[in-house]
């Protein structure tokens, strides 16, 4: 039997070795596998068709900040194991970006800031090293809002991402390279943070699928953080599968001990296979609870296309079998509760502090969140990061701490709203609450922050939420194919299983995900000896840009 399957390898080897460019436009987990054990493309060839995207077409979005000069070598590693029978693990010869706040031994993690530009982490974080371990090639490193305290995705080294949708637009933030960059397939799906909005506003923008999970699935280790409280990492893909095979590995680290809120993870949620289960649930009977509080019914050429489209995805959503359920409670504010019980400016000092001077992190750096914002960029008193007095936030988190007696209240409100959201649940006898992402359509070009947004709910509370395209506006000439609007489904903490199956459910029934027009075109994959520099563009950087609140 072993025979035969050396056999069978050598001869699918060959057969790769025949074939045309893979074609990496809207490439799944799934499609590349079949391409790879059909013997129809090498590991190598997949790789240089995303960098072969990437190099052809990032000057029009700017979302990458570098690419792995190694990802070649290791693509012909994993052609060997191939050619010998040995191709194992979930994401085997997958591309996937890292937004540049994830440890890697190999890369600088940089935050997009010009002031960790020369930071070098000596180990990859813990989530890094599961997808490795899994097989996944680490392509590079996509930019970000600076430092992840926005949502407009702009920054000091990496400039200004522009949404792939519409070039006049942001691509949400702060994980907005990430998203711009899997929606122009430079690779099958991208890794993000989320603070507040980080995960979900991307993939709202930019008409994808992600997840936020509860908060401990995942280790957040080796990750450059804001918020004890209110960090969360996960992937970004163009379908449900992909996020759930992607979660499955991420969440495959199991109790860290660097990270304790991992002790939380009950023993249901261990070990869990999240693809295993997509298919076998119905929306029939769903009771979905419609936050109406997180609506802006305005009428305007922001607002009115959101509403528009998600009028019509829960009309849909009823059609095949869902019970909508409105939900009208005034504390469900996202304004007034962001305002009251956010808790970055208490937590973020302390654990920058703690991560810059953290003994595997070498290279050139500062080594506390004070020194990092007296840097500037050209040493003769260029500030490169303008924080303004009108940013409080920022300026608020440099003098306060977790000691704060304001913490406490905070932290007690943060109990108390958990509390009456589970209460929602149980009262209304709900499956999941669905909302807008976004009031308005992802904001313009050099705006001052990125308004409207919801996440600060799931944020604060560690509930999970899954983020599905909910449709596009109208299109014009600056949007070929409409603006994307996106829904988050919110479960309950630990349900990620039911959650996924949702969201699968709502992916099949509605269908909406559309590719940009930027990636349309077909790009032949070039024949490279090295991966090429990838040089980000920082002319688009506003001479004072905000840091902000909300990442």
């Amino acid at each position: 039997m072993h025979i035969t399957v050396l056999v069978l390898s050598s001869l699918l080897w060959t057969a790769c070795c025949q074939s045309t460019s893979f074609d990496s436009r809207e490439a799944t987990i799934d499609s590349v596998h079949h391409s790879l054990f059909s013997g129809l493309h090498s590991c190598r060839d997949v790789v240089s068709s995303f960098i072969s995207r990437i190099e052809a077409t990032n000057s029009q979005i700017n979302a990458i900040i570098t690419l792995n000069p190694a990802a070649l070598s290791i693509a012909d590693d994993l052609d060997d194991a191939l050619s010998a029978g040995n191709a194992t693990g979930a994401l085997f010869c997958i591309p996937v970006l890292l937004k540049d706040n994830y440890d890697t031994f190999d890369m600088p993690t940089t935050g997009a800031s010009l002031a960790l530009a020369g930071s070098q982490p000596s180990v990859d974080g813990p989530a890094v090293a599961a997808l490795r371990r899994a097989g996944a090639v680490i392509l590079g490193k996509a930019n970000l809002h600076e430092l992840a305290l926005e949502g407009l995705s702009v920054s000091s080294l990496g400039g200004q991402t522009i949404n792939p949708y519409d070039s006049t637009r942001t691509p949400g933030g702060s994980s907005g390279g990430s998203g711009a960059a899997v929606a122009a397939s430079f690779a099958v799906w991208a890794t993000g943070t989320d603070t507040v909005n980080s995960l979900r506003s991307p993939a709202s923008a930019n008409s994808l699928f992600s997840i936020r999970p509860t908060r401990g699935l995942i280790s957040r280790a080796g990750v450059i953080p804001i918020s004890y409280t209110q960090d969360t990492i996960g992937p970004i893909a163009r379908t449900v599968k992909d996020v759930a095979i992607a979660l499955t590995v991420m969440a495959s680290v199991g109790f860290d001990p660097t990270d304790n809120a991992t002790a939380l993870v009950p023993t249901s949620s261990i070990a869990v296979d999240y693809a295993a289960s997509l298919t076998t649930g119905t929306l029939a009977g769903k009771r979905l609870g419609v936050l109406n509080g997180f609506y802006n019914r305005t009428v305007s050429n922001e607002t009115t296309p959101v509403n528009e489209a998600m009028d019509a995805l829960l009309s849909r959503l009823r059609a095949a079998g869902a019970n909508l359920v409105p939900i009208n409670e005034t504390l469900y504010n996202a304004t007034a509760i962001a305002a009251a019980l956010d808790t970055q400016r208490f937590e973020y000092r302390e654990l920058m502090d703690t991560y810059l001077s953290s003994p595997t992190l070498a290279g050139v750096h500062p080594t506390t969140l004070t020194s990092l914002y007296a840097t500037n960029s050209t040493g003769s008193g260029g500030e490169f990061l303008v924080i303004p007095a009108e940013y409080e936030y920022v300026t608020t988190a440099l003098r306060s701490s977790t000691s704060n007696t304001t913490y406490a209240t905070v932290q007690a409100g943060i109990r108390n709203l958990t509390l009456a959201l589970q209460a929602t649940f149980s009262r209304n006898r709900l499956d999941a609450i669905v909302y807008p992402e976004q009031k308005n359509l992802v904001v313009k070009l050099g705006a001052r922050s990125q308004s409207g947004r919801n996440g600060i709910l799931a944020a604060l509370t560690g509930f999970p939420v899954v983020t599905v395209p909910a449709g596009f506006s109208e299109a014009t000439a600056e949007a070929p194919v409409g603006v994307p609007v996106g829904m988050e489904i919110l479960g309950r903490p630990w349900g990620e299983r039911e959650l996924l199956g949702l969201a699968w459910q709502v992916e099949r029934v509605a269908r909406v995900r559309r590719a940009p027009v930027l990636a349309s075109g077909f790009v032949e994959a070039k024949v490279y000896r090295e991966v090429p520099m990838i040089m980000p563009n920082r002319r688009n950087v506003p001479a004072a840009y905000p840091v902000g609140t909300l990442g």
